[in-house]
């Protein structure tokens, strides 16, 4: 994963929780690629559509609360989006979220200063940038860092115990 990165911005509020980010009736669509066409479906029905691998969503606190549903961090994954930086994120969502490889930032100021559409620079262990303001962001620790960028949990276990598919 790279340490700078660039992304367009899709914005919500708090309490974004796992129903809004995939909705029950679609768990048990067979595969990732078809269940990824109905994520945010019952808040913005048109969204899945309109993501574009590498853009970023931006939430207020609480994001993921809910459910522990495995499916909406990975839904969010299987849609291309590179990262969430929230206000703050329910716990269970945040390990899911690690688990299976999506980045999660918290900044408490971020989400107040930026537009849907921003463009939003992220320095991973140092700071966020968007509209030329910078926002500093805690660091993340080595082993999170290196799940996330093996591509999450399971992944990483593999990689590390030299176990090859």
């Amino acid at each position: 994963m790279q340490r700078v990165f660039k992304g367009k911005v899709w914005k919500f509020g708090d309490d974004i929780d796992t129903d809004i980010i995939i909705p029950t009736q679609h768990v048990t669509i067979e595969t990732m690629e078809e269940m990824k066409w109905h994520a945010f479906e019952p808040l913005r029905p048109e969204l899945a559509k309109l993501i574009t691998p590498g853009d970023i969503l931006v939430g207020g606190k609480n994001f993921g609360c809910g459910s522990s549903r495995e499916q909406a961090p990975e839904v969010i994954c299987a849609l291309g989006v590179k990262c969430v930086i929230a206000k703050s994120f329910a716990r269970i969502f945040f390990r899911n979220a690690i688990n299976n490889g999506l980045l999660l930032i918290e900044s408490p100021e971020l989400p107040d200063h930026c537009e849907e559409g921003d463009i939003v620079t992220v320095e991973i262990n140092s700071k966020l940038v968007c509209n030329g303001r910078e926002f500093a962001i805690p660091a993340m620790p080595d082993n999170l860092f290196t799940i996330i960028e093996d591509g999450g949990l399971v992944k990483s276990m593999k990689k590390r115990n030299n176990i090859i598919d």
